[in-house]
C-alpha cells in the first residue's frame, strides 16, 4: 500500500566541501586527457587535507599531459574559492602518482577484430525520474543542491564574502498523494569568516534559501537550523579529509532511488559506472518527460570486457500508462543496445566536460550548447510517445 503522508530527507554539499574538492581535481584529470586525446583512459582518485593534494590512479593517453595536471589542479582549487591558512590553492603540497593502465585491463576492454569495446567493469548501474520537478528530480535533493548553488553565487559574486566554500544543505519536506507540500525542517551548515555566529550566519543565508525554494513550501512550522554546531570557521580539507567517490548518494537521487555501487568522478567514459549511470538516467527522464510514468527507475547491468548489457530491468512505480516489459526492450534500442561504445557515442561523452558535474549533482542540470549533460536532454520522447 502507497504511504500518503511521509515525511523524505536528502542533503548536498558544496563544492568547498573536501570530497567535492577531491570530485573536483579528479575529474580535472579526466578533461585534461580527454580535450587532447578523446579516446583515453582515466582512473583517477584524489585525497586532500590540510595542505597536501595526492593524485592516484592510471591512465592511457599522451605522458606529456602529466606535466600540466600540477597547474590544473591549483587553478580548481583557487577557483573553489580555498586561498586559506590551512588549504591553498598556491601553497599545498602536491603529488602525482598516476601511472600507466594495466595491460590486461585495457585487452579486456578495447575493441579488436570481430570483437565490440567491451565494458570497463562489471557492475550494476541505476537512473531515475519523477515528475516533483520540472527537473524530473526528487524535490529534496534539487532543493537541497540549489541551496547551495545559489549560495556559493553569492559568495563568488561578492555578494555574501563572509561565507566560506565548504557548506552542507539539508531538506526534509512532508509528502501527501506522494507530492511535496511542506518543509518541515531545512539544515544550513556554512564555513564562515572568523567573528560571526550562528545567528549572524543565518541573517546572510536566509534570504537566499528562501529565493530558490517554491512558494509556500517554507511556512511558520518550517524549523530552520543554520550552523546547529555554533562556530565554523575551520572547514573544507583542513577541517576534514576528502576522497574522490565518498559522495554517491549526492551526486545521484539523494536517496530517493537505488544506485550503482561505483561512483562517478574520476573515471573516463569507458567505465559504465559513469556512462551507463549516465544513460540510465538519461532513458529514465524521458519516460517520464513522455508522459508515460510519473516516477521510473532503470536498472542496467555490464560484465567487464563485454559489450552489452546483461540485464535491463524497468520499474515504474505503478504509475506508468505502458507495460514495463515493452520499455525494456525498447529502451536499449533507443540508445544503440547500451554497449558502452553506443552510449558514448549518442551521447558524445568523449570530451572534457566532467569537471563541471563535480558539484550540485551529476543530475537534474541543464543541458550545455557544448555538450556538457546531454543525459538530461529529453530527444527520445516523441519516439517514446509513439509507444503508447
Amino acid at each position: 500500500m502507497t504511504r500518503q503522508s511521509y515525511l523524505f530527507t536528502s542533503e548536498s554539499v558544496s563544492e568547498g566541501h573536501p570530497d567535492k574538492v577531491a570530485d573536483r581535481i579528479s575529474d580535472e584529470v579526466v578533461d585534461a586527457f580527454l580535450a587532447v586525446e578523446p579516446e583515453a583512459r582515466v582512473a583517477c582518485e584524489t585525497l586532500v587535507t590540510t595542505n597536501r593534494i595526492i593524485l592516484a590512479g592510471e591512465y592511457r593517453g599522451p605522458k606529456e599531459i602529466i606535466s600540466g595536471l600540477e597547474a590544473r589542479v591549483r587553478e580548481a582549487v583557487r577557483d573553489i574559492g580555498y586561498a586559506q591558512d590551512g588549504f591553498h590553492w598556491q601553497k599545498a603540497h602536491y603529488e602525482c602518482h598516476l601511472h600507466d593502465q594495466s595491460t590486461h585491463i585495457a585487452k579486456g576492454v578495447d575493441a579488436a577484430e570481430g570483437k565490440d569495446e567491451g565494458a570497463g567493469d562489471q557492475g550494476i548501474m541505476f537512473g531515475y525520474a519523477t515528475d516533483e520537478t520540472p527537473e524530473l528530480m526528487p524535490a529534496t535533493l534539487q532543493h537541497s543542491h540549489n541551496i547551495l548553488r545559489e549560495l556559493a553565487r553569492a559568495r563568488h559574486a561578492g555578494e555574501a564574502p563572509e561565507l566560506e566554500p565548504d557548506s552542507k544543505s539539508q531538506v526534509t519536506l512532508r509528502y501527501e498523494n506522494e507530492r511535496p507540500v511542506e518543509a518541515t525542517s531545512i539544515v544550513l551548515s556554512s564555513q564562515h569568516k572568523k567573528g560571526l555566529s550562528s545567528a549572524d550566519v543565518a541573517e546572510i543565508v536566509k534570504p537566499y534559501i528562501l529565493k530558490v525554494l517554491p512558494e509556500g513550501l517554507v511556512n511558520e512550522r518550517t524549523v530552520w537550523h543554520i550552523n546547529p554546531t555554533g562556530i565554523f570557521e575551520t572547514g573544507g580539507p583542513d577541517g576534514d579529509t576528502g576522497l574522490t567517490g565518498r559522495k554517491i548518494i549526492v551526486d545521484t537521487y539523494g536517496g530517493a532511488a537505488p544506485h550503482g555501487g561505483g561512483a562517478f568522478s574520476g573515471k573516463d567514459p569507458t567505465k559504465v559506472d559513469r556512462s551507463a549511470a549516465y544513460a540510465s538516467r538519461y532513458l529514465a527522464k524521458n519516460v517520464v518527460a513522455a508522459g508515460l510514468a510519473r516516477r521510473c527507475t532503470i536498472q542496467l547491468s555490464y560484465a567487464i570486457g563485454v559489450s552489452h548489457p546483461l540485464s535491463v530491468h524497468v520499474d515504474l512505480h505503478g504509475t506508468g500508462e505502458i507495460d514495463p516489459a515493452r520499455l525494456e526492450k525498447t529502451l536499449p534500442e533507443l540508445i544503440g543496445g547500451a554497449s558502452p561504445r553506443a552510449i558514448r557515442q549518442h551521447l558524445k561523452l568523449n570530451a572534457p566536460i566532467y569537471a563541471r558535474t563535480a558539484a550540485y549533482g551529476h543530475f537534474g542540470r541543464t543541458p550545455d550548447d557544448d555538450g556538457g549533460f546531454t543525459w538530461e536532454r529529453t530527444d527520445l520522447v516523441d519516439s517514446l510517445r509513439g509507444l503508447a
